[in-house]
């Protein structure tokens, strides 16, 4: 058996390896969602006319992982405070949401939103939305595993993620 999630926050170049590495999981796959444009490419989305999000779609095996795990490796990867962008990526198409494939998702994400709040890790806000999950568009094949092909360039882009991480995450 397999689940999906679809998961947004930032540029999902950031958001494939970490997820990519856990046991449980059968594919991650960059892409696009969330927007009005059926088959945008990376230019229309990078314009911000579309309504997409970049995001990751995760297939993965429930006997192995959890979705409920799987949505607290997305806080790990994410600033749930920053509404319009997800550290030096700037814009609506970098939101951090999480979409849902069913009630059941819709239940884990928000009950994970609700401990996240309650436990005062953040001064500001969580903001990241919780929604319906829509038609979701693979990226165009040179951002497929982009930290494999670009090591370098993934390591610079990941950093301040990296940093956020450890400053928000200790535990």
């Amino acid at each position: 058996m397999k689940e999906t999630a679809i998961f947004a926050g930032g540029c999902f170049w950031c958001m494939v390896e970490p997820f990519e590495q856990q046991p449980g999981i059968l594919n991650v796959l960059s892409g696009y969602t969330g927007g009005h444009v059926a088959n945008p490419t990376y230019e229309q989305v990078k314009s911000h006319t579309t309504g997409h999000t970049e995001a990751v779609q995760i297939t993965f095996d429930p006997d192995i992982i959890t979705y409920a795990e799987l949505v607290e490796i997305y806080w790990r990867q994410t600033d749930p405070t920053d509404a319009m962008g997800q550290f030096q990526d700037r814009g609506d198409n970098y939101r951090p949401v999480i979409f849902v494939n069913s009630p059941e998702q819709r239940a884990i994400a928000e009950k994970s939103k609700e401990a996240l709040i309650a436990s005062g890790r953040f001064s500001d806000p969580i903001v990241t939305t919780i929604e319906d999950a829509k038609p979701f568009y693979p990226a165009e094949e040179y951002h497929q595993q982009f930290y494999e092909k670009n090591p370098r360039r993934y390591a610079a882009e990941h950093a301040q993620r990296s940093e956020f991480g450890q400053e928000h995450w200790q535990d």
